[in-house]
């Protein structure tokens, strides 16, 4: 059967693209494939060197039905050429610098993203001959000055993990493709519900399909996307040979979290305005940063690049920094929480939130030493921020959890 999916509606595709009723039961739900072996033929290479399109399934590392049809719902999707699952989104990450980046090649990356690849990118890929360059995506003009001849790279992250700061995507690409290199973009925090953004001029995608593609909190994967040709040459060149290889049964789930994508996408992002909202007029809130607030810096860029605002959000707390205020008011806003969990992560069925030192992040992960690097940090994140993950509970009963949980904290200043 041979449809193309790249023409149906998003609701359609997250149901249908990649999956059949099996010829031979006539099963509707895709099967789960856990065999690692598959018979095949004598003639069948042992090295991946002789591996092409037609190539018969022979051994999951390289390979699987189950991964392969959340492949190509993943591509449909994000109207992609390909897509490669992997086993977390770190996973594709590395894959992605590892296959493109060798020992004298330059890449420009965000000076903030999230927390794993600002800290391999700090020490681990610099550490093998590469240069890398932090810098703050949102100022195009910092990104151009940033290029080299031997630029082969740029990393961006939009809406960027944890501070929601934005880039623009359309731009960037432009300046990265007349300096001749490729444009990556993590875009997690959106889904492709909200930004497409192999559509705005980027190579590359990347997620982290344990947040809003699985939806549930149950599943590790990854997945990095782009054109047929280049996704073929990196599956054989680093994914496959890195190992980073996805459970067929975490593909299997993450599948079945990805039919009710569009729905969820669409309450997660209805809660999360209905919640900042409510804390950007509450009293002992000092700031919310959401890009679907017009207080958010880059609200007007939000429009034009996004479908919806997603479901993450971030806010501040009056006094909440310096001497360990914000860590008491987290400490008291934890031990107070009855449906929302204290919990890391994001984009789950139930509703997460987490509290980020300034200090702490600064110090561990981003290292941001230029003065206007760490003033865009303070713009966005103060001393630190409560970051909120909406889910798909009532708005009405979040809202009244985080404003039995802020009446336990004090305000130390105005």
């Amino acid at each position: 059967m041979n449809i193309d999916f790249h023409k149906l509606g998003e609701r359609t595709k997250a149901v249908h693209a990649g999956e059949f009723p099996d010829p031979v039961t006539g099963a509707s739900a895709p099967n789960i494939v856990m065999s690692t072996t598959f018979v095949t033929g004598v003639d069948s290479g042992f090295s991946v060197e002789g591996m092409d399109d037609d190539t018969a399934w022979i051994y999951t590392r390289w390979g699987n039905p189950t991964i392969a049809a959340l492949e190509k719902k993943l591509a449909a999707l994000e109207e992609a050429g390909a897509a490669i699952a992997f086993a977390s989104g770190m996973g594709a990450v590395t894959a992605l610098l590892f296959g493109l980046l060798k020992a004298g090649d330059h890449a420009v990356i965000s000076d903030v993203a999230y927390a794993a690849l600002a800290e391999i990118t700090n020490e681990m890929i610099p550490a093998l001959g590469i240069e890398i360059s932090k810098v703050n995506t949102t100022d195009l003009n910092a990104v151009e000055a940033a290029l080299k001849p031997n630029t082969r790279l740029v990393y961006i992250e939009t809406p960027c993990n944890p501070i929601l700061r934005l880039t623009d995507i359309a731009a960037v690409a432009d300046i990265a493709h007349r300096a001749g290199a490729s444009l990556a973009v993590d875009s997690t925090f959106a889904t492709p519900l909200a930004t497409k953004p192999l559509k705005l001029g980027a190579d590359f995608v990347v997620h982290s399909l344990t947040k809003y593609f699985g939806g549930h909190g149950d599943a590790l994967g990854g997945a990095l996307l782009g054109s047929a040709a280049e996704l073929a040459r990196l599956r054989k060149t680093t994914s496959i040979r890195l190992g980073g290889t996805i459970s067929p049964f975490n593909a299997w789930l993450i599948m079945r979290g990805i039919a009710t994508l569009p729905l969820r996408m669409k309450t997660h992002a209805e809660n999360a305005a209905e919640i900042a909202a409510f804390l950007e007029s509450h009293p002992k809130v000092k700031r919310v940063i959401y890009p679907g607030l017009p207080s958010h810096p880059q609200h007007e860029l939000a429009e034009r690049q996004m479908q919806n605002y997603s479901g993450m959000l971030t806010f501040q707390t009056r006094g909440g920094g310096g001497n360990g205020d914000g860590i008491a008011a987290a400490r008291k806003i934890a031990e107070r929480l009855k449906i929302i969990h204290y919990a890391v992560s994001l984009g789950h069925h139930r509703s997460l939130i987490f509290y980020l030192d300034s200090g702490e992040l600064l110090r561990t992960s981003f290292k941001l030493d230029a003065p206007e690097q760490r003033e865009s940090w303070r713009e966005f994140a103060g001393d630190g921020i409560f970051r909120f993950s909406a889910g798909l509970e009532d708005a009405a009963d979040l809202i009244e959890d985080l404003d039995q949980a802020l009446a336990g904290i004090k305000c130390y200043s105005k």
